[in-house]
């Protein structure tokens, strides 16, 4: 297999249709900034892209399908390069990273444009199969009555009841999140906000508040990917991607996703995040201590204290004192979701595991201002999707 390097990022800053910021752009005009973005960073030409990954939905343009890698190829220019749409919900961004990844490791290409973006639509998100009485969602969301927020409020009350988590205490993620997100150019909510404002905003479903669950957003973010030994033409400090694992969902998983389910063998709600995880460390030869920061997905703070414990990151029942005392800053111990994550971000669903590959990228040149880690030499990232998808990617600086 040929070593993959991370060669160049892009982003268009994350909005809401009609603000100052995404306004009326479509998804394709979205892309096409990311994607310039990209291919400046990159040092590249669009002739000299070898295939298109791209992550794909059914919420906005692409002939009715969400966004779709021909469409960005027809606004770029038509060169006759392969286009593979990929989809996996919320980890479709991840899942067109996992194939373009692949296609360069295996040899297949040297080069490959990974993109995902979105214009997504008001409101809560609804999935295409809540009305289909044959669909897992029909049986989440109508029968079970679990939509989104629901599902992650049952979560974070089991929470409250096995390690004592306040409200407060919850709050102080989005409060740290929003901290970081004040330095990053590209967050769409870049002020910050108090415990008590937090706490201050309406409850969507107890105990999780407004400003405690991502919102939806519009936005777009772009990679260019490429093998080591054609990356040496154009820097000398490559991010090289260690490895990148995909899971789906085990029998044994907690979480209520159809009428009836299994009895748990273990604490993890999401068996799909921890193989992820787990299947990363092991194909790498990296441990959880090593990892110098994380991008993981936050659409909920609920997630991030869990995650860094099933993980191993650090010791269950610990993340509410890692909060506390900073260390899940930029400049603590183990710091998560230094861009300011999904919550300062709002969710563009395609685009979101692709925005977290560009921060880490950013976050390992030494280049996230205001909010970089000194010293990141491992990052993690993770993308989770709707029915049980997870993808997982290590990524390291390589000094030449």
């Amino acid at each position: 297999m040929q070593e993959v390097v991370v060669l160049g990022v892009g982003m268009h800053r994350f909005g809401k249709t009609g603000d100052a910021i995404v306004g009326n752009k479509s998804v394709t005009e979205l892309c096409r900034a990311a994607v310039d973005m990209a291919l400046k960073d990159a040092g590249v030409s669009w002739r000299q892209i070898q295939a298109v990954s791209a992550a794909s939905s059914r919420f906005s343009g692409g002939k009715g399908w969400g966004l779709n890698g021909n469409d960005i190829v027809e606004d770029l220019g038509c060169t006759g390069v392969p286009v593979y749409n990929l989809s996996a919900g919320c980890a479709a961004g991840g899942n067109a990273f996992n194939v373009g990844y692949s296609l360069v490791a295996g040899g297949i290409y040297d080069v490959v444009l990974v993109v995902g973006g979105e214009v997504m639509p008001k409101g809560m998100i609804q999935t295409s199969g809540v009305a289909d009485v044959n669909d897992p969602e029909f049986l989440r969301q109508r029968c079970v009555g679990m939509p989104g927020p629901s599902f992650w409020a049952t979560l974070a009350r089991r929470r409250m009841h096995d390690y004592g988590t306040t409200e407060a205490q919850m709050a102080k993620v989005t409060v740290k999140a929003r901290k970081c997100a004040v330095g990053n150019p590209f967050a769409r909510f870049q002020k910050e906000v108090s415990v008590e404002e937090v706490l201050a905003s309406p409850y969507v479903s107890d105990p999780l508040r407004l400003f405690e669950i991502c919102p939806v957003s519009n936005g777009a973010a772009a990679a260019v990917i490429c093998s080591a030994a054609m990356a040496r033409r154009f820097t000398r400090v490559p991010i090289t991607v260690a490895t990148s694992a995909v899971a789906t969902i085990a029998f044994d998983d907690a979480l209520p996703r159809s009428l009836a389910g299994p009895v748990p063998s273990g604490p993890s709600f999401h068996t799909e995040a921890k193989a992820a995880v787990m299947r990363a460390f092991e194909q790498a030869g990296i441990g959880p201590r090593e990892v110098s920061l994380t991008e993981l997905q936050d659409n909920t703070c609920y997630y991030e204290l869990a995650f860094p414990e099933e993980w191993g990151l650090c010791e269950p029942g610990e993340a509410e004192r890692l909060v506390e005392a900073g260390e899940t800053a930029p400049g603590g111990r183990m710091p998560i979701n230094p861009s300011g994550g999904f919550v300062s971000f709002g969710e563009a669903t395609t685009a979101m595991g692709v925005f977290q590959i560009a921060e880490l990228t950013w976050q390992l040149r030494g280049q996230a201002d205001q909010r970089q880690v000194e010293g990141a030499r491992v990052a993690l990232q993770h993308n989770l999707g709707l029915g049980g998808a997870c993808v997982v990617t290590l990524y390291e600086k390589v000094e030449a």
